[in-house]
C-alpha cells in the first residue's frame, strides 16, 4: 500500500537540446512537452512530491505553472553527456541536505516520452507494490524478429530463420520503452542504476513506444496525443458560465475531518482553490457551496472566501432551482461539482457536471469532465483555471 510513503517523481529536463532547441518547453498535443508528464505524475493519487531538475529558467516557469518544484542543476551534469543517474542522484543529495528528506519511492519520467495513459503512473507502482520489487521499467510488448551484423555477415539474434516460428508459438519478448522508471533510493545509490534488486516490468500500450529526438518525432507524438485522445479534451464547459456551485466535502477538502479531544472539527483545504475562486468572482462569475453537511468550519471558510453557502441541505437539487430563478439563470450556464450520490440530481440538471478524480464512482460516471486532481488538493483551482481560459481572461 503507499498511504504514508513519501514517494517523489522526479522529470529530468536540461536546457541545452541542440536537435530541437528548447524542446521540453515546446508545444506539442496543446501544451508544453514537460506538463504531459507532470500531469501524468500528478493524476498518480500515490504521488506525494513532483521535482523538475532544471538548469533552464523556462523549464523551471512552466514546471512551476504545472505544479511542480524546481531543483536546480549544476553546469558539470547538465551537458549532452551527462547521465540520467547524474541528476536522479544530485536530486536526491540535494532533498538530503536541505531538507533532510528522503522519499521511499522514485518515480523518474523522461518528458521526452509524452504519450502516456493518465492511470500509467499509479499501475506502475500498485505492479512494483505487487510484485513486491525493488524497481520498476516500462515496456511494450514485442513480436520483431530481430539481426544483427556480426563479422559483417547477419545474423538472427532472437530466432532461427530457418525454422521461422509462428508469432503465437513465440515466448513473450518486450522492448524497454524509456517513458517511466521506479525505483527504491538505496538501488541507486548502490549501483549507481535506475534498474537493480528485483526488476519488474510495466506493459505499456503500443503507442508509448515513441519519444522525442527530432523534429519528425515531435511531429509524430503531437498527432498522437492531439488524435488518439491520450490527453485530456478541451473541458466541455457552457460557452458563457454564469454560474459555479460546489459542494464541500471532498470538493473544497479532501473528504476527511479531524475529531479534536474537546469534539470540534477541523478540515483541510487548499489555499490555491481559494485563489481561484477569488479570481472566478473578479471575472464576474458567481459562486456558491450547497453543503449537506451542517458544521461552523463550512460557514468559516465560505465567510474567508467571500461566497454564499447552504447548510444542511438534503434536497440540494430543489434549492438549486430555486437559485437559478432567484437568478433568472439557465442551468445551461451552470457547472456543478460533486463528489458523491447527493449531488447526482443537481449534477444531470447543470449544463457541465465536474467531479474530483477521487470522487464516488456514481458521480464520476455522471461526470461531463473528470478534473485531475483530487478534491481538496486543487481540484477546484483546476476548475477555475479552465473557466477563466475559456473566457479569455487568463
Amino acid at each position: 500500500m503507499s498511504s504514508g510513503r513519501k514517494i517523489l517523481c522526479i522529470i529530468p529536463a536540461r536546457g541545452g537540446s541542440k536537435g530541437i532547441p528548447g524542446k521540453n518547453v515546446r508545444i506539442v498535443g496543446g501544451k508544453p512537452l514537460l506538463a504531459h508528464s507532470i500531469e501524468h505524475a500528478r493524476y498518480a493519487s500515490a504521488v506525494t512530491r513532483i521535482v523538475v531538475s532544471t538548469d533552464d529558467q523556462n523549464i523551471s516557469r512552466v514546471a512551476t505553472e504545472y505544479g511542480a518544484e524546481t531543483v536546480w542543476r549544476p553546469p558539470e551534469i547538465s551537458g549532452d553527456t551527462a547521465s540520467s543517474e547524474s541528476a536522479l542522484v544530485h536530486v536526491l543529495n540535494h532533498l538530503e541536505t536541505t531538507e533532510k528528506y528522503i522519499p521511499d519511492l522514485v518515480i523518474f519520467l523522461q518528458c521526452t516520452s509524452p504519450v502516456r495513459k493518465r492511470e500509467d503512473v499509479q499501475r506502475a507502482i500498485d505492479t512494483l507494490d505487487r510484485q513486491q520489487a525493488d524497481s520498476l521499467l516500462s515496456v511494450n510488448g514485442s513480436h520483431r524478429f530481430l539481426w544483427r551484423i556480426e563479422k559483417e555477415q547477419p545474423v538472427s539474434l532472437n530466432y532461427d530463420y530457418k525454422n521461422r516460428p509462428r508469432r503465437q508459438d513465440r515466448p513473450p519478448e518486450y522492448a524497454e520503452n524509456g517513458s517511466l522508471y521506479i525505483f527504491k533510493p538505496s538501488i541507486l545509490r548502490t549501483h549507481n542504476n535506475r534498474l537493480g534488486g528485483k526488476i519488474a516490468l510495466y506493459e505499456m500500450d503500443y503507442w508509448s513506444m515513441f519519444e522525442i529526438d527530432d523534429l519528425e518525432d515531435m511531429a509524430l507524438c503531437d498527432w498522437i496525443l492531439t488524435q488518439q485522445g491520450t490527453v485530456s479534451q478541451k473541458p466541455p464547459l457552457p460557452a458563457d458560465v454564469g454560474l459555479v456551485v460546489l459542494d464541500f466535502d471532498g470538493v473544497l477538502t479532501d473528504n476527511r475531518v479531524l475529531v479534536l479531544q474537546d469534539g470540534q472539527e477541523a478540515v483541510i483545504c487548499d489555499r490555491g482553490d481559494g485563489l481561484g475562486l477569488s479570481l472566478l468572482r473578479q471575472a464576474g462569475v458567481g459562486v456558491v457551496v450547497l453543503s449537506k453537511e451542517k458544521n461552523p468550519v463550512v460557514e468559516a471558510r465560505c465567510r474567508k472566501l467571500n461566497i454564499p453557502c447552504h447548510q444542511g441541505i438534503d434536497d440540494k437539487i430543489t434549492l438549486l432551482k430555486r437559485i437559478l430563478g432567484e437568478l433568472d439563470l439557465g442551468a445551461e450556464r451552470v457547472v456543478y461539482m460533486g463528489n458523491d450520490v447527493n449531488d447526482l440530481e443537481c449534477m444531470r440538471l447543470a449544463g457541465c457536471a465536474v467531479a474530483p478524480r477521487d470522487a464516488h464512482s456514481a458521480a464520476l460516471a455522471e461526470a461531463d469532465w473528470i478534473i485531475s486532481r483530487p478534491g481538496g488538493q486543487g481540484a477546484v483551482r483546476e476548475l477555475c483555471d479552465a473557466i477563466l481560459v475559456s473566457r479569455g481572461t487568463r
